[in-house]
């Protein structure tokens, strides 16, 4: 999904700030989107985004922040361990929330957009995903609230439910589940960034608080 965003919003000029897990990917996001800027950060590790983001310069004004990052492990209550739990909380919910913290400076200056992109997993929980719906139901939490604290300053939220969504997330679900993975039967990608951009271009008079997503008929 991150990936069908950034084409979308570089197709049409857009000046791109891409976070990347290490060096590596920053170099090919750099060859993939010329001009744009990346910075490198571990998502798995909140407490070290801000030494880590400032070190390399936050921006000034940020016209909007997406939130598309997440991990998902699957099994019972029984099964996932501590480990399990930390590390879904920290990608999933901490570390945006901290993103968004570090970034509301700016995006207050742009009267800027926030886009949390969720699960439906967000909006209902089913066995075998307690640590990830816990994760995007308290990522609902932090959109709702961030909206009413940030409505005064200008700053719009939007929270994005995507059903299943022809990703490789989706494949190591589907790995589990022991299905075929049959990229038609889901969302694509680029629908889901559709969706996004939808809520971002929306006119100021108007804001898009929930969008949920589902496979087509």
């Amino acid at each position: 999904m991150g990936a069908a965003l950034a084409r979308a919003l570089y197709r049409r000029g857009d000046e791109l700030v891409l976070l990347a897990r290490n060096d590596d990917r920053a170099g090919d996001l750099a060859a993939e989107y010329p001009g744009s800027r990346t910075v490198v950060a571990d998502l798995a590790d909140p407490a070290g985004l801000a030494e880590t983001l400032l070190k390399q310069g936050m921006p000034e004004t940020v016209d909007s922040l997406v939130h598309l990052a997440a991990v998902v492990d699957l099994g019972t209550v029984g099964q996932l361990g501590t480990q399990m739990w930390r590390r879904m909380m920290d990608v999933n919910l901490l570390a945006p929330a901290e993103l968004t913290r570090l970034c509301l400076p700016a995006l207050r200056t742009n009267r800027g957009h926030v886009v949390f992109v969720n699960s439906t997993a967000g909006l209902a929980a089913h066995r075998e995903r307690s640590a990830y719906a816990a994760s995007k139901f308290g990522l609902r939490a932090l959109a709702d609230a961030l909206r009413a604290e940030e409505r005064g300053a200008g700053v719009c939220v939007t929270s994005v439910y995507p059903g299943r969504t022809a990703t490789p997330g989706l494949v190591k679900v589907n790995d589990y589940e022991g299905r075929e993975f049959r990229p038609d039967d889901y969302i694509a990608p680029e629908s889901v960034a559709t969706t996004i951009l939808t809520a971002l271009d929306l006119p100021r008079d108007a804001e898009v608080t929930d969008l949920t997503v589902r496979p087509g008929p």
